[in-house]
């Protein structure tokens, strides 16, 4: 399948006459019908999920899995922007590269694992049922090593390996998830089914990368290398860290402070919300080696096609939220029920978080691009802090509402604002700021169409 061919004809003669449009255009048409396929399918299950479980259990759920994703970027060490920068910029350490990397977060796994089983000891002694959740989900960070694919094939721009790989796993036990609620298998079963799709899932990518990369047992590690890599990575490890926190401890405050079966509410509009957040990624993850190409050639062209990307990004979110905003009691009644009616009006809120996570996704690049890890990481850690301390404030008196409140603020504290008060970057707070401009955008997109 080549997803080009859905592309209107008049477009056509153009991508035709230059292969790298072409490709980046093929790359993410392959990575949309990877998300659209897991995302849809994903959300239906999820919801089918939630409905059989009910607000209780799935808050658990919920919860062993946000509290999972909170140690999740230890596991990366920072790595994957660096290990796709190096591999672009410097093809001929490709084998050392990638066997170092997989070196490193094969143990960045098993440490990650450790500080989850030691954490959910420490914060629920009593709590048997989330224990061994968390011991479930958490084992899925130990197969981080084979996400070395991953990167490989975004570097050469060519995700349809990976699209193949992820979509079979995901298709085989999406299945296997809905014979475990035909048949009223119990909470746990679930937790299993996921680590079971994450094992067969890195087994595959290995195989892939074997096949259409570099052999396995041609790659090398390097002491050195590690080094050079970790040097770079670990500013983007702690601002992953402080992403990973203001992204998902909202679910685990609200589970400390109120009890699962609101986290089991707030799941359900986080999960409409968050299912659309595939799209900067996809876009972005294509986009990001020619821009790095023009950074390299012409930095007025660099910035141009920095700020087309700020106001795509912008516009595109608000197409998305303004909609949702008015729809969120149906959407939600229709796909949870009402047993789950009290998360419409967080998802009326949570929605517009995603205009501060697109341009947060676009701008990341910037960082990666000019070497300023250290930057990306006090905007991340600031808005991280605020978050914490929001939800501290806002979830006692307002719940999950609360906590929807205080997501928007910190993420617009870490994607906007808070590149003002740094001087490196307030140039691209004003890029963003003018994003917003409506008639702006639409005289840079003309002037694009004009140049094409």
């Amino acid at each position: 399948m080549n997803p080009l061919k859905f592309i209107p004809q008049s477009l056509q003669g153009y991508i035709a006459q230059h292969p790298q449009f072409s490709k980046i255009l093929e790359n993410i048409g392959w990575l949309f019908f990877d998300k659209i396929l897991r995302m849809g399918l994903g959300l239906l299950i999820g919801v089918w999920i939630a409905r059989y479980l009910g607000p209780e259990q799935f808050g658990s759920l919920s919860f062993a899995i946000a509290f999972t994703w909170l140690f999740g970027a230890v596991s990366t060490l920072g790595l994957p922007e660096i290990v796709v920068r190096d591999l672009v910029r410097k093809p001929d350490t490709k084998l050392e590269t990638l066997g170092t990397a997989a070196a490193l977060l094969f143990l960045g796994g098993v440490l990650t694992y450790c500080l989850i089983l030691i954490t959910i000891f420490w914060i629920r002694p009593e709590d048997q049922l989330a224990k061994i959740l968390v011991a479930i989900l958490g084992s899925t960070m130990l197969f981080k090593a084979s996400e070395i694919a991953v990167y490989w094939f975004e570097s050469q721009v060519i995700s349809k390996y990976t699209v193949w790989v992820q979509n079979g796993s995901f298709l085989i036990f999406a299945g296997i998830k809905v014979l475990l609620i035909l048949n009223g298998t119990p909470l746990i079963a679930f937790a299993w089914i996921t680590l079971g799709e994450a094992s067969i899932a890195a087994i595959m990518l290995s195989i892939m990368l074997g096949i259409h990369g570099p052999r396995l047992r041609q790659l090398c590690v390097s002491l050195a290398r590690a080094k050079i890599l970790l040097k770079d990575s670990w500013p983007l490890l702690l601002s992953s860290i402080a992403v990973v926190v203001y992204m998902k401890i909202d679910q685990i405050m609200l589970g400390q402070m109120v009890g699962d079966e609101a986290v089991g509410i707030y799941s359900a509009a986080v999960r409409i919300s968050e299912v659309w957040y595939f799209i900067p990624t996809m876009i972005v993850a294509s986009v990001f080696p020619a821009i790095l190409k023009a950074r390299n050639s012409s930095e007025e062209q660099y910035y141009k096609k920095l700020q087309h990307l700020f106001d795509l990004m912008l516009w595109l979110s608000i197409g998305i939220a303004l909609p949702m905003t008015f729809l969120s009691e149906s959407v939600i009644k229709i796909l949870f029920g009402e047993t789950y009616l009290d998360a419409s009006s967080i998802l009326s809120i949570h929605i517009w978080a995603s205009v501060f996570v697109f341009l947060g996704v676009a701008s990341s690049k910037w960082f990666i691009a000019e070497n300023r890890q250290i930057l990306s990481f006090q905007r991340t850690t600031i808005g991280a802090l605020a978050n914490v301390i929001l939800n501290f404030l806002f979830i006692p008196q307002f719940q999950a509402v609360g906590a929807a409140t205080a997501t928007i603020i910190s993420y617009a504290i870490a994607t906007i604002i808070s590149d003002l008060f740094q001087a490196e970057t307030r140039f691209i707070f004003f890029m963003k700021i003018e994003s917003f401009n409506l008639l702006k955008v639409i005289y840079r997109i003309r002037i694009l169409k004009n140049s094409l």
